[in-house]
């Protein structure tokens, strides 16, 4: 195996003596070009090499009973991380329910530490053992809400967007078709008010303390005594995914 490659999917086991080699999850390569290093791999376990399974050394461990801000600190990507606590900062300053803080500090959940496509639906499925349903609704929507303008709140096509998809993207027709149904939802606003405070939470400059929000997570987010990931909710093993990232199974 070459160089960039081994240091990119292996990490020492230092208590075992033993190297533990990283298979980049199937989704992660589909479609890039990259090589599957899946059989290279398998041809190099051994006694002294084994697959990733556990904790992975390069992570910092977890608490036994992880809340949901031991996610924010300590799985989440930095961007995705900051880009939530500036849009439910966003919010609370400018004074909108607790519901809708809520709902922006999590609208982005899946995209921290689990999977970007249809995140909206992946956050959604996330939270709900643990928010209300409209919470969840809402932030299932705001997939689709994001790219469709409303006046009537100052909402705006995003201009990221012409970056990142081109000025000729069209949503998929079920983005469509979601849009058109929430539109005429009885928590549309709920869930347009996310996108309003998406917009303006992308700077790179800005800090915020994730403990400011620790009374209204306490208020509106039902966190198992068990910790995330282990309590045998139906979107257990979804957080367990992120505190073993690297399993191979």
């Amino acid at each position: 195996m070459n160089k960039a490659l081994r240091s990119e999917n292996e990490e020492p086991q230092a208590k075992a003596g033993r190297r533990r080699l990283i298979l980049p999850q199937p989704m992660s390569l589909l479609g890039t070009g990259q090589p599957d290093v899946e059989t290279e791999l398998m041809a190099q376990l051994g006694p002294d090499t084994v697959f990733m399974m556990g904790d992975n050394p390069a992570l910092s461990q977890m608490p036994e009973k992880p809340k949901l801000l031991d996610f924010f600190r300590q799985r989440f990507t930095p961007f995705t991380r900051n880009h939530l606590l500036q849009s439910a900062l966003v919010a609370l300053k400018s004074g909108m329910e607790e519901k809708v803080v809520l709902a922006c500090l999590l609208h982005d959940i899946a995209n921290g530490a689990l999977i970007r496509v249809d995140h909206g639906y992946w956050g959604a499925q996330l939270i709900e053992p643990y928010v209300s349903e409209e919470i969840s609704w809402a932030v299932r929507n705001h997939q689709a809400l994001r790219f469709f303008a409303d006046e009537s709140v100052g909402y705006k096509y995003p201009e990221a967007y012409i970056k990142f998809f081109g000025p000729d993207y069209e949503p998929a027709e079920y983005v469509k078709q979601a849009y058109m149904q929430a539109r005429q939802h009885r928590w549309y606003m709920t869930s347009r008010l996310i996108t309003l405070n998406d917009l303006y939470s992308f700077d790179p400059s800005v800090t915020v303390d994730p403990e400011q929000f620790t009374d209204i997570i306490g208020r509106h987010f039902k966190q198992p005594p068990e910790g995330l990931g282990f309590d045998g909710s139906a979107v257990a093993h979804m957080w367990r995914t992120m505190i073993w990232p690297n399993n191979l199974l």
